[in-house]
């Protein structure tokens, strides 16, 4: 029997982000002002009539809802739906002007601070992407998560509800051709350009989401809560990026709410780093971002109401309803702090350094009660946002006092005081950085307005000058391949360990590139350095050979890779009694070590891989949740997902070659016999001596057949997973199984193929 899976793949290849805070600080939302019940989340299961999920009958049961998310059926422009297609429509210099037109014309229900809305426009641009964490890849503009709960009502977030409701004519106008998280940050780009300063440039390519993403946002059960530290070093937990339930970054009145700038310096550069962000990127965004605007307190810090989630159903979606005075404009309560950082607000300067560097500064409060930082000599005045000739003091706030209180921050301050150009430069590269860092290589950016200049964080990859191999040639490579001496499973893992880098949530990794053989990734534990060195150094043998003899035809390492896999598979499956043909395409490039930030790839080390049966003791969560989570940012759906790991352990692609989990008697066969010996009721399972692991017995004999883990025990005591793995055991159920496998493999190989992909740009 013949199989040829090429077509079936075709659309099966998509990612997304479902899986997986400003220092902006000023306009960030204070504990003081948003403690209250509305803000408690619930702890009771109100109303009777409401369908119980099963977790809440069963809390320790395994939860799948990560691999049920990012249904296109939910996608009212239809499942077909090409976002890319529909942007390059899109007359951009159009949008610019309606944008601008925007920013200067004052709504009366919301009026513009200083008849200018480009400041409340940067902050929502840069909380829509300051959610951004560079650990685990989640967060972030792409997707335009900010329009829905939980991040629409985040406490950080206060009255951008208002922000996106004046943005909304504009959506309105060009509909599908742009979507909100590209309107947001275009925006943000437009108002800094109104105000005087040029950005680096802007690029289209953010794809909706129509449903909130499933993110560990932190532990607390209230808004403004922060029990996220270790207790013993004090650092941050892992994978969260902010001090605060609900915050993008830090507190702006201090740590815990208490005016210590050495403290809010910690937090600062903690924060930011966790956002990819260096010293130097992170004085630039601060003092680049509150050289505009001003921070909102006017009033007493009991004047607004409830949060958009909260709020009732008459008020259609906006929040935080200010009762006090007119409830906006003068009267505006957002963070409770209160007043401007510059005497210029509305247009760029370097204002805010030399207001911080060259005054003394003392604590004082706002209006609202919120801990601000005043002149002692009062000798700079800012206009008032709404009341003609009307002026106050500058302000700053602790989170602006730490750039003044560390050596280093004061260093790089007084640095871009006196070097302005350097500092506009900083400044455009890294606002560029922030709001494009979620979006992954550059091969997704649509239109003409992004820089030409090539960031390293856009993990580079030399484009293939080359033409696609034929046919013939890469049956010629994979006999090469196949007569290497490499086993299936050497074949198979390092494939797998290349490919299986790749992060949904930031378009981060793949086997694109080969970076397998650069650093750090060669020598990351799971990938087992000594023997994955061996595999690379026999398929680099193949290649060389390859490139040598043929007559301008040339090959890629990640080509070879990808290949290797292929063979591999295709001899397991025939192994099984199988012949099956795995789809490949070439035409993927290699980079370079000087190409390759090792610092920021770090992040992408598992610590947990499922699928290799691999689990070390710095994973940040359980094993069956890391398997989710892994299988979620490989985009990987319910039966596919199932599908790799039985295929993965009967090939014999483990970790160290283990055989826990090599349900088989014949390794190296890609046969559903994980799934059959798993389900057969003439075995027993016992939880061994070991930890975490188990022995299957037969029945009768008592006689010990197999060992495992609980990653594959769950498929058979899980009942979602279970009546997968029975599908996969039936005596039917073999080609099923093979077929889903093939799919799922290859969409895995081709995750990063950018240039292949129809679903996003």
């Amino acid at each position: 029997m013949i199989i040829n899976y090429g077509e079936q793949m075709k659309n099966l290849i998509k990612v997304s982000k479902y899986s997986s805070i400003s220092l902006f600080v000023g306009f960030t939302t204070t504990l003081l002002l948003m403690l209250s019940t509305q803000n408690v989340l619930s702890e009771t299961y109100k109303d009777e009539f409401k369908p119980r999920i099963n977790q809440s009958w069963w809390p320790n049961q395994i939860d799948l809802s990560a691999l049920k998310t990012g249904d296109k059926r939910l996608n009212p422009y239809g499942s077909d739906f090409n976002y890319a297609k529909e942007f390059s429509k899109l007359n951009l210099v159009a949008v610019k002007q309606d944008i601008n037109k925007l920013l200067t014309t004052s709504q009366p229900w919301w009026p513009a601070d200083y008849g200018n809305y480009g400041p409340f426009f940067i902050r929502m641009a840069w909380h829509s992407a300051g959610t951004y964490r560079t650990i685990d890849g989640r967060g972030g503009a792409d997707g335009g998560q900010q329009r829905l709960d939980p991040l629409a009502s985040w406490p950080d977030n206060g009255n951008l509800d208002k922000a996106r409701r004046l943005l909304l004519p504009i959506k309105l106008k060009y509909g599908r051709s742009l979507s909100w998280g590209d309107l947001m940050v275009l925006a943000g780009n437009v108002a800094l350009e109104n105000m005087g300063f040029q950005t680096a440039g802007f690029a289209g390519g953010r794809t909706d989401d129509w449903e909130p993403e499933l993110v560990f946002w932190g532990p607390e059960a209230k808004w403004m809560g922060s029990d996220r530290r270790d207790k013993k070093t004090g650092e941050l937990m892992k994978p969260l990026g902010a001090a605060h339930m609900g915050l993008i970054y830090i507190n702006p009145e201090g740590p815990q709410g208490k005016p210590d700038p050495v403290g809010s310096a910690k937090d600062i550069r903690e924060t930011f780093a966790r956002m990819s962000m260096n010293d130097e990127e992170t004085v630039a965004l601060i003092a680049g971002g509150h050289a505009f605007g001003k921070m909102h307190g006017a009033v007493k810090g009991n004047c607004n109401s409830v949060e958009p989630g909260a709020a009732p159903i008459e008020q259609q979606g906006l929040g935080w309803k200010n009762s006090c005075g007119k409830g906006n404009a003068e009267d505006t309560l957002t963070s409770g702090l209160e007043g401007a950082w510059t005497q210029t607000p509305v247009r760029f300067s370097t204002l805010y350094l030399a207001n911080l560097l060259n005054n003394d500064w003392e604590i004082s409060k706002s209006p609202a009660g919120a801990i601000i930082w005043t002149s002692k000599k009062l000798l700079n005045a800012a206009p008032d946002a709404h009341v003609p000739g009307k002026t106050a003091p500058v302000v700053m706030n602790t989170g602006d006092m730490a750039l003044k209180a560390d050596p280093a921050y004061n260093k790089i301050a007084t640095r871009f005081l006196n070097n302005p150009e350097e500092f506009k430069k900083v400044f455009a590269n890294a606002w560029f950085k922030l709001v494009h860092r979620d979006m992954g290589p550059r091969d997704r950016y649509l239109g003409n307005d992004a820089p030409k200049q090539i960031y390293i964080w856009q993990d580079p990859i030399s484009k293939p000058n080359y033409k696609t191999l034929s046919d013939t040639e890469i049956e010629t490579l994979k006999a090469s391949i196949a007569n290497s001496g490499l086993t299936v499973s050497q074949m198979v893992k390092t494939a797998w360990a290349a490919a299986s880098s790749f992060r949904a949530s930031d378009m981060r990794g793949g086997v694109s590139g080969a970076r397998i053989n650069l650093l750090p990734q060669k020598n990351w534990e799971v990938n087992e350095p000594q023997e994955l060195n061996k595999n690379l150094a026999v398929l680099k043998a193949v290649q060389d050979k390859f490139n040598e003899a043929s007559l301008g035809i040339k090959v890629s390492l990640a080509d070879i890779i990808v290949l290797a896999g292929v063979v591999g598979i295709e001899k397991a499956s025939l192994n099984a009694g199988v012949k099956v043909r795995v789809p490949f395409t070439s035409g993927r490039g290699d980079a370079t070590q000087a190409q390759t930030d090792a610092n920021s790839f770090m992040y992408l080390e598992p610590t947990a891989d499922a699928f290799r049966n691999y689990y070390s003791k710095k994973s940040l969560r359980p094993e069956l949740d890391m398997m989710v989570d892994k299988a979620s940012q490989l985009n990987l759906t319910i039966p596919e997902m199932t599908a790799l790991i039985g295929g993965l352990r009967v090939i014999g692609a483990t970790y160290a070659n283990t055989n826990l989990g090599v349900l088989t008697n014949k390794p190296g066969a890609l046969s559903n016999d994980f799934f059959v010996n798993l389900l057969d009721t003439a075995h027993v399972w016992e939880k061994s001596a070991s930890d975490n692991t188990y022995v299957i017995k037969d029945r009768k004999t008592g006689a010990i057949k197999y060992t495992a883990t609980s990653v594959d025990l769950i498929f058979g005591s899980s009942a979602d997973l279970r009546t997968i793995s029975e599908v996969y055991a039936s005596s039917d159920g073999k080609l099923e199984f093979i077929k889903n496998f093939v799919l799922a493999w290859s969409k895995v190989m081709d995750l990063d193929r950018f240039d292949l992909r129809h679903d996003l740009p």
